[in-house]
């Protein structure tokens, strides 16, 4: 074996070793304890638009401005800022090093990308007490894609990938793919059908939610205007004008509650 591969191994092994150990464990469990946290203020605004109060962001944004302005706020979002680059450092280290399918580490990198994302908006309501809606951060992003060459079609494959993602998180509640990540071993039977029914509920809105924005996407792509592109709010609010009209909206709601209790579950019980 040559320096470089030995360095490589040793490099990959101390990589291991730290985001394996006991504090990043703790740590990346108060993480998925946080997106509980969050997937809940969002769920309980999405309930307030569907009836009638639209004042509020049903986002990651405006839920952690929400938890900004409560007593002790900002050590709050210091903790959340803690955990979410421990996970953001657990799936760069499962997209990088894991022994996963293909499929698997995908999901892993977009993972990273999602807490990466969560931690500067953190770090922005920290330091400038401001944060950028997910609605004008997906416009922007799909404005700059709109003036590359071919961007039209850029956008437009991207909003597909959300489609399938919708469908994919769809397929993996109603399939309860999710229980391979979970240490069912350690688990009462009760606490089974709880987290089961948490996720096939909450993985099945998610996958809902993705399934629309992806379509708003690609209306953005087709239309060239970037600003029929949206976040998890501009895709709520969407679900209110269907002709259903707001039931659906609850529904959608209700099942983000239940992802949050999902998450919550997560936080105890995920292998790691």
């Amino acid at each position: 074996m040559n320096t470089a591969e030995q360095a490589g191994r040793e490099a990959k092994a101390a990589t291991r070793r730290a985001t394996s150990s006991r504090p990043m464990a703790v740590l990346t469990r108060v993480g998925l304890a946080c997106r509980g946290v969050l997937y809940a203020l969002i769920g309980v605004v999405a309930l307030q638009i569907a009836t009638g109060d639209g004042s509020q962001q049903a986002d990651k944004a405006g839920a952690i401005t929400t938890l900004a302005g409560l007593p002790f706020g900002s050590v709050i979002l210091w903790v959340m800022t803690a955990g979410f680059v421990a996970l953001a450092l657990w799936q760069a280290s499962e997209a990088l090093f894991g022994s996963g399918k293909a499929l698997e580490k995908g999901e892993a990198v977009a993972r990273v990308v999602v807490y990466v994302l969560l931690v500067l908006t953190l770090i922005s309501v920290l330091t400038t007490h401001k944060a950028k809606s997910d609605d004008q951060k997906s416009q922007d992003i799909t404005a700059k894609l709109l003036e590359l060459p071919g961007g039209q079609i850029i956008v437009g494959v991207a909003g597909l990938g959300l489609i399938a993602l919708g469908v994919y998180w769809i397929h993996r509640g109603v399939t309860k793919g999710f229980k391979e990540e979970l240490r069912l071993g350690s688990m009462s039977p009760r606490a089974k059908t709880i987290m089961e029914r948490l996720g096939i509920g909450g993985y099945a809105a998610r996958g809902v939610i993705a399934g629309l924005a992806g379509v708003l996407v690609v209306q953005a792509a087709i239309t060239y205007d970037a600003d029929r592109a949206g976040g998890i709010d501009a895709t709520l609010r969407e679900f209110a004008e269907t002709p259903v009209g707001p039931w659906l909206l609850v529904v959608v709601a209700l099942g983000l509650l239940l992802f949050a209790g999902y998450c919550f579950g997560e936080s105890r019980w995920r292998r790691t």
